[in-house]
């Protein structure tokens, strides 16, 4: 379950319905598909794991255009992997949807919207988000620096970071709950003195 904070007031939430609708304004999407019983392991090839997940694949392409859909596999033995964080971890823009459905492990997004306070969102097996085309944000993996999600894409050369000169994301810490106490979870969405 995904878990959102505003760090400025230090506010949080893991209620699906609550994230939905603060998330709703901005034009993101966040649903939790079932994953109780999994229907492949997390550890099984791309093409298995896209493959038992079709069906949402199909729902996603139809209601956002989407023309082609992948699986990234992240962990602290990727080749290169302190450089791919990096390029992620800078506020940035894209010129279509980042559409995102964690498989394994998590990470966080960071969103800046510009008429309101920065906010977080972790997202762990089971969360599907999205952030839509020209939305200031920025990517961390947790502290186990792995994750392995489906992406989708409009454009199946897949999309490019536009990076923002001022660099807001240099204030933040990375928010990651799942591998706290919960009631250490509002001392840790600080923002940087």
């Amino acid at each position: 379950m995904a878990r959102l904070t505003i760090p400025s007031t230090g506010k949080c939430s893991s209620d699906a319905s609550e994230i939905c609708a603060f998330l709703k304004p901005y034009g993101i999407w966040y649903e939790c598909w079932d994953t109780g019983k999994p229907r492949v392991a997390p550890e099984a090839d791309a093409s298995e794991i896209l493959a038992a997940y079709q069906p949402e694949i199909d729902a996603l392409k139809a209601k956002g255009g989407y023309v082609t859909a992948d699986l990234i596999n992240v962990s602290p033995d990727t080749e290169g992997l302190d450089a791919m964080l990096a390029k992620f971890s800078k506020e940035h823009t894209h010129s279509e949807d980042e559409v995102r459905f964690c498989v394994r492990g998590n990470g966080v997004f960071h969103i800046n919207p510009e008429t309101s306070p920065v906010f977080a969102i972790e997202m762990e097996a089971g969360d599907l988000i999205n952030v839509p085309a020209g939305t200031r944000h920025w990517f961390n993996l947790c502290e186990n620096r792995s994750i392995r999600v489906i992406r989708m894409f409009l454009d199946p050369t897949g999309w490019t970071p536009h990076y923002l000169e001022d660099r807001v994301d240099q204030n933040y810490e990375v928010l990651c709950f799942s591998q706290t106490k919960p009631e250490q979870e509002t001392l840790k969405s600080v923002v940087k003195p």
